[in-house]
């Protein structure tokens, strides 16, 4: 080293501080901790802890609408559906109307026979078959409320409503074909004893047989000649509804009614028929009517059934 000259000491060198992250686990939530130059950062476990919850409700929201259905989705959409059973109402409701005509019809014109009949099969199915159109009365209007209100607990007493319709005239149209084969069979050995031990005995039994000989132009349950062995005729009783007064058959027999006009029996004055026949193909064909009524709108049912119980399933599941 030359005389003269200082030496010169080098100045220390100063590094920065090395950046460090620490991690610490905090009542099971990820913490960070950045130290750089003495400076510390915490903002990580903010980070986190909004990373995993936004997640997670993002992550529900979408589990539930993938479960719930909008009013458009599947093949059909509520409003088509619902738009069909306002329809299908319609036809229910008019299908009502009309069996309740006809089972009317059958009361008034037809069930004065019936006391001549020995089983109760006739009526029992036209009271049913008639309790059948009243329900479907109820039911058609209890399905506009709960299709017009998409209101599920009305759908389902609707549902149920027409399903007892359905069973009562499946049922009723049934047993009218089955005992439309037997109806002929029956009147051949009820209506002969009927005639026979009732007329003038039994008023009401009486007033049908009066009613049946004149509507039908018959005499008698098989033939004119069973009113000789008739108790009206035989019996000479004196408290007899309709007296014989010498009459050889009813007045009610006479192709002309007149007083007194049974006291002939010729064949210009009585017809020689027996009423059993009339009667039969008369009943057969009614019987055959109210099968056809029964079976025939029983199918009808089953449309709304199904329409019914899919509104009833849409309307559950959809968005409101």
């Amino acid at each position: 080293m030359a005389p003269g000259k200082k030496k010169k000491t080098p100045l220390p060198t100063i590094l920065p501080a090395a950046a460090t992250t620490s991690y610490s686990i905090n009542n099971g939530a990820l913490e960070g901790v950045h130290h750089n130059g003495g400076h510390q950062n915490n903002n990580g476990t903010g980070n986190v802890n909004g990373k995993k919850k936004g997640g997670s409700k993002k992550s529900s929201t979408k589990k539930l609408h993938q479960n719930q259905k909008t009013r458009d989705s599947d093949c059909c959409s509520i409003n088509f559906v619902k738009y069909v059973l306002h329809i299908f109402n319609i036809i229910f409701f008019m299908s009502g109307l009309v069996i309740i005509g006809v089972t009317l019809w059958t009361v008034l014109w037809k069930h004065q026979y019936i006391s001549l009949l020995s089983t109760t099969n006739y009526a029992i199915g036209t009271y049913s078959l008639l309790a059948a159109g009243l329900l479907a009365l109820l039911g058609g209007v209890l399905g506009c409320c709960g299709v017009w209100r998409e209101n599920r607990a009305l759908l389902l007493g609707y549902t149920f409503i027409l399903l007892f319709v359905f069973l009562l005239e499946a049922t009723v149209g049934s047993l009218a074909y089955l005992y439309e084969t037997q109806i002929e069979l029956e009147l051949q050995h009820s209506l002969n004893s009927t005639f026979m031990e009732q007329y003038g005995v039994s008023e009401r039994q009486t007033d049908a047989i009066d009613r049946m000989q004149q509507e039908f132009g018959c005499c008698g349950a098989v033939r004119f000649e069973d009113w000789r062995y008739s108790v009206w005729l035989r019996s000479r009783r004196k408290d007899l509804i309709r007296p014989t007064e010498g009459r050889r058959v009813p007045d009610s027999c006479c192709i002309s009614m007149a007083p007194k006009c049974g006291l002939s029996d010729g064949p210009s004055n009585i017809p020689y028929t027996g009423c059993i026949y009339r009667m039969a193909d008369d009943l057969r064909h009614h019987l055959i009517l109210l099968g056809a009524i029964g079976l025939g709108i029983c199918v009808i049912q089953i449309f709304g059934m199904i329409l019914s119980c899919c509104l009833y399933v849409k309307l559950r599941n959809v968005l409101d």
